[in-house]
């Protein structure tokens, strides 16, 4: 599917690059930043991983998450419309799904919170928290790729609406199942 054997090009020295349609774009361009903050998202879920020790469930609902997150990125680097003259890949239904099943399934040992958590905790949860904010950083690109009138996936925006909600939750799982969770204490340095 991909052939990578030289790595530089040059095509993006002049600050352009090229969707995977092949249409020339600049690399300022709000569906490059879209799927450039997804690419982001994946590199902070694998400094994650590093992390996961004895969270092996964690540690391969994450291995699965980053590569469906390159699947997210060839979605958003390929419009909609003009429909690409092959079959696009595409983030799908049952994707978002998943997530929320694992949701579901992280959560349903977590106490209800009564404060807002600060992140921290075990370096896990830690870096989990960084990965929800990369992830929501990541959805409103697509929120306003999607605003600026350019075609989207609609799964690939709900995809990552869901993964911000499951990797807060991971954290606090990774937090001894939310014993470990840092609690914002409002107004308590005043």
């Amino acid at each position: 599917m991909v052939t990578l054997n030289k790595i530089y090009t040059r095509t993006g020295d002049a600050g352009q690059t090229r969707l995977a349609s092949g249409a020339p774009v600049s690399k300022t361009d709000l569906r490059v930043e879209a799927y450039g903050t997804v690419d982001e998202l994946n590199a902070v879920i694998g400094v994650a991983r590093l992390n996961s020790g004895q969270n092996d469930r964690i540690d391969a609902m994450l291995g699965r998450i980053q590569n469906e997150l390159f699947d997210l990125g060839a979605d958003l680097a390929t419009p909609l419309e003009p429909a690409p003259k092959w079959e696009a890949l595409r983030i799908i239904a049952s994707q978002v799904e998943r997530l929320e099943s694992e949701i579901d399934w992280m959560n349903g040992c977590l106490k209800p919170l009564d404060s807002f958590i600060l992140s921290g905790g075990s370096p896990l949860s830690a870096h989990l928290h960084l990965a929800r904010t990369v992830c929501r950083r990541a959805e409103r690109d697509g929120v306003r790729l999607v605003e600026s009138g350019e075609t989207v996936n609609p799964e690939a925006v709900r995809y990552l609406n869901r993964l911000s909600d499951h990797l807060f939750v991971a954290a606090r799982r990774a937090n001894a199942n939310g014993a470990g969770d840092v609690l914002w204490r409002p107004g308590a340095t005043r």
